[in-house]
């Protein structure tokens, strides 16, 4: 049986750096051994020693304080790259996205909070309100870029990173991480039309 964690001090209204530290640790490694239908958030305050309600005043629901992980974890993992077109910047960014869901335990999980987001009206509005702005603004900066480099119209970024977003769900959803490369160059070849 694990030792029960020392219970932490709040500190008011600010986050108290030390607990937000803990919760953090807690959450990821929750995702690595239970994935995201085992993760709670009842789980992590316990792992944390941290109050329910503290974690509850910081993420209102167990999507968010997945988005705060899955962002820190992918930030982390992938920079985004500037290799002077929007071909060479997609196939790089695509390689390591995939690799990342494939290899990063908050990656892994990522497929739960779309899932959850079908039946659940708070994951719903996690995923679009806060996960989607969040996570496409690194690669909205390579389709920008495009557009300023006039490899396209700029009135078509929205759609192509639409486009290349669906793209990689696709993938992630019926576990094609692994695609060949000529195949995944030959896509990134047909959106970057």
């Amino acid at each position: 049986m694990e030792p029960k964690p020392k219970r932490r001090a709040s500190i008011g209204a600010r986050r108290s750096p030390e607990t937000e530290a803990a919760v953090k640790a807690a959450a990821r490694a929750l995702l690595a051994e239970k994935g995201y239908a085992g993760f709670s958030i009842e789980e992590v305050a316990r792992r944390a020693g941290a109050g329910k309600p503290t974690i509850y005043r910081w993420w209102p629901n167990k999507a968010e304080l997945f988005i705060a992980i899955y962002g820190v974890e992918k930030d982390a993992a992938i920079p985004v790259p500037d290799e002077g077109s929007l071909r060479a910047d997609l196939l790089r960014y695509t390689r390591d996205l995939w690799r990342f869901w494939r290899e990063d335990a908050a990656g892994r999980v990522f497929r739960g909070l779309i899932a959850e987001a079908q039946t659940s009206a708070e994951a719903l509005a996690a995923l679009r309100f806060k996960f989607m702005p969040e996570r496409l603004a690194s690669p909205r900066r390579m389709f920008v870029r495009a557009a300023e480099r006039g490899e396209f119209s700029p009135e078509e970024i929205d759609d192509r990173l639409e486009l290349w977003v669906g793209f990689n769900w696709l993938h992630v959803l019926t576990d094609r991480l692994s695609e060949d490369e000529p195949s995944l160059s030959r896509k990134i070849d047909l959106l970057c039309r």
